[in-house]
């Protein structure tokens, strides 16, 4: 192995992060796909500790069971002390995309037997998401991107470029499998990839996916630091106390209201609900409840104000 080359770089990456970033020296899972992201990941994880290899077999597409296949004999090749193909049904909620992740992560989180799970999450794919967060205006929190560890998911490589894993790849003599789905434009992550950062690039002259990537960085230092001052706020009780939560500064506001929305049953929150939600405190003009989704199908949750308080009620849908 060239102590110099892509393989080296990605070894030392990984690395650093299990030294700095992972309490146990145990094993670990990589979650592969088959592409170059994950491949590379794979093969480096199994040069450092015990690797079970989780290959998600999504359905969508002919020959699905033989891409896994080939994925599971590549990772045993590479050292992995196991690789497991897990075969899931995708759903409809939130769009194919959307749909796909939650059935693969639910799959990884089956599958881990308590392990931390590798992820090939590079630059590039932060500075989509960012992209995505900006776009679609859901506040710091999605600009702030992927964390390197949000237990049990590990991305070591979120200071890669693909273009390396690519050729670490080429190094070990590995052929990636190239997923139809990631160039099909349909699909806004494709569109974001093959046509706006190339754009992005070109116009602002280049490094642009690495300085959405420390913008990431930089907002999520900056939320997590809003998150602990909220935390010291925080109640799980049935109810906020409207005066007690109208002095507090508004970014800290709206993350006690989130965390309590969130303890009771809310889902998927943005920050357009959370600030009608504050409303409710700052522009009291007596309206009616706020409706936010809810982890409950069947029903809609609404928060109230009544007497001063911030209250819950739910309601079947339909």
């Amino acid at each position: 192995m060239d102590r110099s080359g892509p393989v080296a770089q990605l070894r030392s990456a990984v690395a650093a992060f299990a030294a700095t970033q992972l309490r146990s020296a145990g094993p670990w899972a990589v979650a592969l796909s088959g592409g170059a992201d994950s491949l590379a990941l794979t093969a480096v994880a199994a040069m450092l500790r015990p690797t079970t290899a989780l290959i998600v077999d999504h359905g969508l597409q002919d020959g699905s069971e033989q891409v896994a296949a080939t994925a599971r004999d590549t990772a045993l090749r590479l050292g992995c002390v196991d690789a497991q193909v897990l075969r899931v049904e995708v759903g409809t909620a939130g769009g194919p995309e959307a749909a796909a992740r939650t059935a693969r992560y639910r799959a990884l989180d089956r599958g881990r037997d308590g392990m931390p799970v590798l992820l090939g999450h590079t630059v590039d794919d932060q500075a989509e998401t960012v992209l995505l967060g900006l776009g679609r205006g859901s506040g710091a929190r999605s600009i702030a991107g992927m964390r390197p560890l949000d237990d049990p998911w590990c991305r070591p490589l979120l200071g890669q470029r693909r273009a390396t894993t690519v050729a670490a790849c080429a190094e070990l003599g590995l052929t990636p499998w190239h997923d139809p789905h990631n160039t099909d434009p349909r699909f806004t992550r494709v569109r974001l990839r093959t046509e706006v950062l190339p754009l992005l690039e070109e116009v602002l002259g280049g490094g642009v996916a690495a300085a959405l990537a420390r913008t990431a960085t930089a907002l999520r230092e900056d939320t997590e630091a809003l998150d602990a001052l909220a935390d010291t706020h925080a109640t799980d009780g049935d109810t906020l106390d409207v005066s007690a939560l109208a002095v507090l500064p508004s970014a800290v506001r709206r993350r006690v209201i989130r965390v309590w929305l969130l303890g009771h049953g809310a889902c998927d929150l943005n920050d357009g609900q959370l600030r009608a939600v504050e409303a409710l405190i700052t522009r009291w003009r007596g309206q009616g409840g706020v409706a936010v989704p809810d982890e409950v199908p069947a029903e809609r949750l609404f928060v109230a104000r009544r007497d001063g308080l911030l209250t819950l009620y739910r309601e079947p849908v339909g």
